[in-house]
């Protein structure tokens, strides 16, 4: 039996989805990238505030804690929208807080952290980097393309194995007028493991991620 993580990625696949309208989401979501890019700039320091808060006192403060979820829940939604699902054709809403979105993400706020963790949570989660970067690492197609900001939208000289699935996906779409669900659930899965990860890095929990690729639109268990 899976023990249900505290950290929950959910999509619901769109079962109308536009032949089409996949080609013009990049340029869509542009106001997105925008405020996202102030967002996650702000994210970042806020986590080394928490950290700080963390070595002290052991807890994640309340309001920053929501901040950092509200964050990576809009990043959610966006990729959902273009560059890591095309799984909705329903433009994204600008808010941290849940809506009835069909992409969503949520973790449990935790009521005590391990003080001496919050120092080495970024080693600890070396391995999980090094797998998901089969997926998400870019293939160079450029010289100047080092990395591909998975968080920050589509790359602009190289692609990753995610990001090719992702385009195999909208090629169904466009010819077939149908998203594969095997395809659907495992650019989920995959995008589950990210975030948990990323979770995780961000001391928002200290539940270690586990090593599985839990496919689908719903978290098991």
């Amino acid at each position: 039996m899976i023990t249900p993580s505290p950290v929950r990625l959910e999509a619901a696949l769109d079962p109308r989805l536009s032949r089409w309208l996949w080609l013009v989401k990049m340029f869509l979501a542009i106001p997105h990238y925008l405020i996202l890019l102030g967002l996650t700039a702000a994210l970042v320091a806020t986590t080394v505030v928490s950290g700080a808060a963390i070595l002290v006192t052991g807890r994640y403060p309340r309001p920053l804690f929501d901040f950092a979820v509200g964050v990576f829940r809009w990043h959610w939604r966006v990729g959902f929208y273009v560059y890591a699902g095309l799984g909705t054709d329903r433009y994204p809403p600008m808010t941290l807080a849940q809506t009835d979105y069909p992409a969503d993400f949520s973790v449990d706020y935790p009521e005590r952290l391990s003080r001496p963790r919050v120092l080495v949570k970024w080693l600890l989660g070396i391995p999980h980097l090094v797998l998901i970067g089969l997926f998400v690492g870019v293939i160079m197609l450029y010289p100047w393309d080092v990395f591909l900001d998975w968080q920050g939208g589509p790359p602009t000289g190289g692609y990753s194995v995610f990001n090719l699935l992702v385009v195999i996906a909208g090629i169904f779409l466009l010819v077939t007028g149908r998203y594969p669900r095997p395809l659907f659930e495992f650019l989920v899965g995959v995008s589950r493991w990210v975030y948990r990860t990323l979770a995780y890095l961000g001391l928002m929990t200290d539940v270690y991620p586990p090593f599985r690729l839990d496919s689908g639109g719903r978290e098991p268990g």
